[in-house]
């Protein structure tokens, strides 16, 4: 049984998430074989080559996959994939975009965003939100996956000793193009990569009101985030929203300030360590997931939070 991940990586570096699917890859056993495609990528398929349990790296290397477009990725993963009993990716947008397309290219179902390996052809998966937890059982010759980072600890980023392939294959369908993309800067962590994060929410009020929540998060060096009525409401862009339609966290520690604790939002923060909710409404729903909770007015509490910390 051998095993292909497809690596998250920008041509530069290894995306944390491919740790996290690595770790799935290993629950299901069998050898591990990680796929880098991309532009100028040696240095990212010589760092998944490090990668505690890869046991190959196939680097593609081309033109036609310098940014990773879907249209161009997946027969390359479908051709490589056939011969493989398992392909993962984690269920990042890339990966979201990528194996449905590869999963139809094998005339085989996918299995989205597992939280659990329970056999080789079993798996744990959150559907309703997260409210109920399907276990589902695969027949497919190639099982095609996608994994929710936040279910997996990830391996150690150092370790292996892989071997690097070179893969010839180059296909680009000439569907689409790369116009350009608009990144979003910041000093702060990367909202799904945090050790910690500050949630805002329509209790907020207004978007300058998150100045509060950023100078807390800069002294607890902390990512920023929102849940949908905040992003919704145009506080903040939405590429800080966690939820099920957003990003989903499990921070060591995910600190919700002014947000009641919709079901949606939940699936996006709920397997969090430790949860602390400030809201002024003690019948908020938030208090029923949250470890400690604080029944205040938040541009109160979280100021004084501030001078504590």
């Amino acid at each position: 049984m051998t095993i292909l991940v497809i690596a998250e990586h920008d041509n530069k570096v290894v995306a944390p998430a491919t740790l996290n699917t690595v770790a799935a890859a290993a629950k299901i056993g069998g050898d591990i074989h990680v796929l880098v495609a991309g532009q100028g990528a040696s240095a990212v398929a010589d760092a998944a080559a490090k990668i505690a349990g890869v046991s190959k790296v196939l680097l593609a290397d081309n033109a036609a996959y310098a940014h990773q477009l879907p249209e161009n990725v997946a027969p390359l993963v479908a051709e490589l994939g056939a011969g493989y009993s398992h392909i993962l990716a984690a269920a990042t947008s890339n990966g979201k975009n990528i194996l449905p397309r590869v999963a139809a290219q094998l005339d085989v179902d996918q299995i989205s965003e597992i939280i659990s390996v329970e056999s080789a052809d079993t798996f744990k998966r959150p559907i309703y939100a997260g409210n109920a937890i399907a276990t589902v059982q695969s027949t497919a010759a190639v099982k095609v996956i996608t994994v929710r980072a936040t279910g997996f600890d990830p391996v150690a980023a150092e370790g292996g000793s892989a071997a690097v392939e070179a893969v010839s294959a180059a296909h680009d369908a000439g569907t689409s193009s790369f116009v350009g993309e608009e990144l979003a800067k910041s000093d702060r962590p990367e909202l799904t990569a945090a050790k910690i994060v500050v949630s805002g929410g329509r209790g907020m009020q207004n978007g300058d009101n998150f100045k509060h929540l950023y100078a807390l998060a800069d002294k607890l060096g902390a990512a920023v985030g929102a849940s949908r009525a905040a992003v919704d409401a145009g506080f903040v862009p939405n590429d800080m929203q966690v939820g099920q339609t957003g990003k989903i966290v499990a921070p060591q520690l995910y600190i919700a300030v002014g947000i009641s604790g919709a079901i949606q939002h939940l699936a996006g923060m709920k397997d969090s360590k430790v949860i602390v909710a400030i809201n002024k409404d003690e019948e908020a729903p938030i208090f029923q997931v949250a470890d400690y909770g604080l029944v205040a007015d938040l541009f109160e509490a979280v100021p004084e939070l501030e001078k504590l910390v």
